[in-house]
């Protein structure tokens, strides 16, 4: 990086060109991070053109962009999907990984940052910095990931790039600074150029190309203390001890030693700087360019994640050789109608190749419908995706993305290895779907296709769970939130052809007894044939733990014969499944048999069942019956700025706070009991609330009593009409 050539021979690469494999020393895989409308897609489509790998850049409005070719994301207006774009830079492969902004797809976020070695955070001048960008930030901080910071239209009449730049410093700590400043076009509006820092070079695009010049006395004013916090950033992150010394007695500091330790500081991840953009003038794309190929971190410089066998033994000694043996991972599982599957793949060690067979693990997430499996595939056709196309590879080696055709079996998250030395990479960290939603197919055609479309869809997206919940036998989908689940049921429509309806979602209530009383069951059918005879009496009385059932047989004297009592048992149990007060199942429970009577030719298996359940509905009718509602633990993270809004908002969920603890630097944790009632949706209003800043889990942790006038309506709302 030289701050005073730029990287304009970029320019004119032959449109379509594919990247050369190369080595690993000649890729950079970068991520780019931020919210919604920050100008991430805009950004990848602006450095496409400039490099001419595509012939000019596509518009979001116009649903031409190479990264969002997706029909819902044409439909939406935005990113729904990880993708990738490379581009050639000299003998530099960049691989740029374009992410989704919106909350509800973090899932393909945290795979652009499994397979990118270094990420580019976007923000707009005109919006700044948002909680869902800073808590992203703390991600990468915590794995150490190298990142930059561009701030994007700066030409857009409202941009105020000071403003964006003291909110970047607020959210992302001292350590970040610009390396270029703005300056305003003649008339004061829009922008004109770039003033590098460390070179004090004015870089002037106000004739469409980009010229170097000296800055005007203005501008050097103005750009003095940007400069000199600058060095001083760069020289507190140096290796060299003495040239804080040096800087502080007067010396000018050669730039090529500031560019050095720059580089360096950045590689490390210790040091951020920041840019300043102009998409549609092509401000700033030589100097973006020049601080991803120069200073961002090859594969090599960054670290592979744990690696296991199978049977979990670590494994170690393993580097980004092309030459080693293979190591890749699924970082993301698409269907293309016309192709099939395809999968996108980062070889971290050894070379993949067409035809080759390769071991496929996938472990550690049967909780989320992905039982653990190994066995052998062979890899089909290897190519280089951009956009809609997918040009031919001959291979792809360590440290480079490709895209691999019709891996049957292998899911977002598998390894793929040596068949002879099956290995098994850490999974990355995904967030758990919180908002359930439950669906039933339109027809009998539509179910017959749907158990297919959905396995399909859990294939491609691990941040989606599938449930047949056993209390309510409703199909759920828990997704992110409902931008997620919209898309996922567009998907089943558009991609599989399978349509579905949302019903409301049951929660699984249940029933029991609050008091003890007797009950008859009289089960008499005398019609001229053969009869059902079958009376029993029963008493029913409510368990400690309101939980589970117990039946006691107190029989004497054969009033029912050995051989009906067991039928008298399984006649209750059929009646607690079905519930007397609304139609959940009943539970903590005793039944005690003391009486009945038997006939010795109209008496049979079937006729002690109904009097059993007719014996169970006749006491708990009399036993207060009452209704039992799911109460979960739930933790919720949330910055200091928000926490008591949220404890105001539990409280109106009849939430119990059993306290609250400081996690990190302005952050805490609440812990809570809440009705499941009450947070079916809680993952959308808790954004909400924190402004998008807060996360939470959940687990059941007991049934306790609906309060009487929920129960009430519940119990209205099961009657027929």
């Amino acid at each position: 990086m030289t701050d005073t050539t730029g990287a304009g021979s970029a320019a004119g690469q032959a449109s379509g060109r594919v990247p050369a494999a190369g080595q690993p020393e000649g890729v950079r895989n970068v991520v780019l991070v931020g919210h919604s409308g920050s100008g991430k897609t805009t950004l990848v489509e602006a450095l496409l053109g400039y490099t001419g790998t595509i012939q000019r850049p596509g518009r979001i409005e116009e649903g031409s962009t190479a990264s969002d070719f997706d029909e819902v994301e044409i439909r939406q207006q935005r990113s729904v999907n990880l993708t990738v774009e490379p581009m050639t830079v000299g003998k530099v492969t960049v691989n740029l990984l374009d992410t989704p902004g919106y909350a509800d797809f973090i899932g393909d976020l945290r795979a652009g940052l499994r397979a990118a070695d270094s990420a580019l955070f976007v923000v707009s001048a005109t919006d700044g910095v948002d909680g869902v960008t800073r808590m992203l930030w703390d991600e990468c901080a915590a794995v150490a990931m190298p990142r930059a910071v561009v701030i994007t239209k700066i030409d857009h009449q409202r941009a105020d790039f000071a403003a964006a730049l003291d909110a970047c410093r607020a959210a992302f700590g001292d350590a970040v600074a610009p390396l270029y400043l703005p300056v305003p076009g003649p008339s004061g509006s829009g922008v004109s150029g770039l003033i590098g820092l460390l070179s004090q070079n004015f870089y002037d695009y106000s004739s469409g190309s980009r010229v170097a010049a000296s800055p005007s006395e203005s501008d050097a004013s103005r750009m003095a203390e940007l400069r000199g916090e600058l060095i001083e950033g760069i020289i507190t992150e140096s290796e060299d001890e003495t040239l804080m010394d040096r800087y502080l007695s007067g010396e000018d500091i050669d730039p090529g030693i500031l560019i050095e330790d720059l580089e360096k500081a950045v590689a490390r991840g210790s040091f951020y700087p920041v840019l300043a953009i102009a998409s549609p003038a092509g401000i700033g794309m030589a100097e973006l360019i020049e601080v991803m190929t120069e200073a961002f971190p090859s594969p090599l410089e960054h670290p592979l994640p744990p690696v296991a066998t199978p049977e979990g033994k670590p494994v170690s000694g393993l580097s980004c050789d092309p030459g080693g043996p293979l190591l890749a991972e699924v970082v993301k599982t698409t269907s293309d109608p016309y192709v099939g599957r395809i999968s996108l793949v980062r070889v971290f060690s050894g070379t993949l190749r067409p035809d080759a067979t390769v071991h496929v693990s996938g472990h550690g997430r049967v909780v989320r419908g992905h039982p653990d499996h190994d066995n052998d595939e062979r890899i089909g056709a290897l190519t280089s995706p951009l956009g809609k196309q997918q040009r031919p590879l001959a291979s792809c080696a360590a440290g480079n993305i490709c895209a691999v055709a019709k891996l049957s079996t292998a899911e977002t998250g598998d390894t793929l290895s040596d068949k002879e030395r099956p290995l098994l990479m850490e999974p990355w960290t995904m967030p758990e779907p919180l908002l359930p939603v439950a669906i039933v197919a339109k027809s009998k055609a539509d179910e017959d296709k749907l158990s297919a479309a959905l396995s399909r869809l859990v294939a491609e997206d691990p941040t989606m769970r599938l449930e047949m919940n056993a209390e309510t036998r409703q199909l759920v989908l828990w997704c992110m939130g409902e931008a997620h689940a919209d898309v996922l049921l567009d998907r089943l429509t558009s991609r599989y052809g399978v349509s579905v309806n949302t019903v409301d979602l049951r929660v699984p209530l249940r029933e029991t007894i609050s008091a003890s009383a007797r009950g008859l069951g009289r089960n008499v059918k005398q019609t001229g044939g053969h009869g059902e005879y079958g009376i029993c009496q029963i008493e029913v009385e409510p368990l400690p733990e309101a939980s589970g059932f117990e039946f006691v047989d107190k029989i004497v004297g054969g009033v029912v014969p050995r051989q009906f009592i067991p039928s008298v048992e399984k006649g209750v149990r059929a009646q607690l499944e079905q519930g007397v007060l609304a139609g959940y199942p009943m539970t903590g429970v005793r039944v005690t048999l003391f009486d009945g009577k038997a006939h010795s030719v109209d008496s049979s298996d079937m006729a002690f069942q109904k009097a059993g359940r007719a014996a169970l509905k006749d006491a708990a009718e009399k036993a207060v019956p009452m209704l039992l509602e799911p109460v979960d633990e739930v933790s919720i993270l949330v910055p200091d700025d928000y926490v008591g809004a949220v404890m105001s908002d539990l409280s109106g969920r009849r939430g119990r706070v059993l306290g609250t603890e400081p996690v990190g630097i302005g952050r805490t944790l609440i812990r809570a009991e809440v009705p499941e009632l009450e947070i079916i949706r809680y993952s959308i209003d808790l954004r909400s609330v924190s402004h998008g800043t807060g996360s939470f889990t959940r687990g059941y942790l007991r049934h306790e009593p609906l309060p009487n006038h929920l129960a009430a309506k519940v119990a209205a709302d099961s009657r027929p009409d």
